[in-house]
């Protein structure tokens, strides 16, 4: 059985939590608690010399850290990671995307106001990632106007990736009510018969 050290309000350990529930495996969840420095102990950081969550421990002892690359390996061989090779860079297309212009705002701006309470240091890096983190909205908007899922016509592990924090993005002060096309698939990614919640 898989083990998934994390914590349960992470969008990226719930990346890994919704990923193993739509394939139907098993797993053992291992809290981990960021704001106690649990990532820093000696153990954690044998797991993942880095020292971030999620690690995902195979049934061998070995781990895989970065929750995109978890992602990637749960997912192969299955419907929700295409095969034909200019799909299946679109994925990844979206899941850099996801990495380099989305959570670094989205995920921080709700950092900074879930898990600080909004300390007055980080106001102004706050409203910067409202900024920037409405420019990567307006680009999946722009896509899910076209395409019902990132990639076309079948959820994938870009979805996933996206939805993670995008459904949690209030908690982070953003207003979704202007992103309709975004909205609708949320409640599509929610629909699946195999769905789990983030706080599930």
């Amino acid at each position: 059985m898989y083990k998934v050290y994390g914590d349960y309000i992470s969008g990226n350990c719930y990346k890994v939590k919704l990923m193993l529930h739509l394939l139907g495996r098993d797993y053992e969840w291992m809290p981990i608690d960021l704001l106690k420095g649990e990532t820093e102990t000696a153990e954690f950081l044998a797991k993942n010399p880095n020292g971030k969550i999620p690690v995902l421990e195979l049934e061998d002892g070995t781990t895989l850290w970065e929750s995109n690359a978890i992602l990637n390996f749960l997912a192969e061989g299955s419907e929700l990671l295409p095969s034909e090779p200019r799909l299946r860079t679109q994925v990844l297309q979206w899941q850099f995307f996801e990495q380099y212009s989305h959570e670094p705002y989205v995920a921080v701006a709700r950092f900074i106001q879930l898990y600080q309470g909004m300390p007055e240091a980080r106001r102004a890096e706050y409203e910067v990632c409202h900024k920037r983190g409405h420019k990567a909205l307006r680009v999946m908007e722009q896509q899910l106007n076209s395409t019902p899922y990132l990639v076309g016509d079948r959820y994938t592990i870009a979805d996933i990736a996206l939805y993670a924090y995008t459904h949690v993005a209030h908690e982070g002060g953003f207003d979704l009510s202007g992103y309709p096309a975004i909205n609708a698939w949320m409640a599509r990614v929610a629909s699946h018969p195999r769905h789990v919640g983030m706080r599930d």
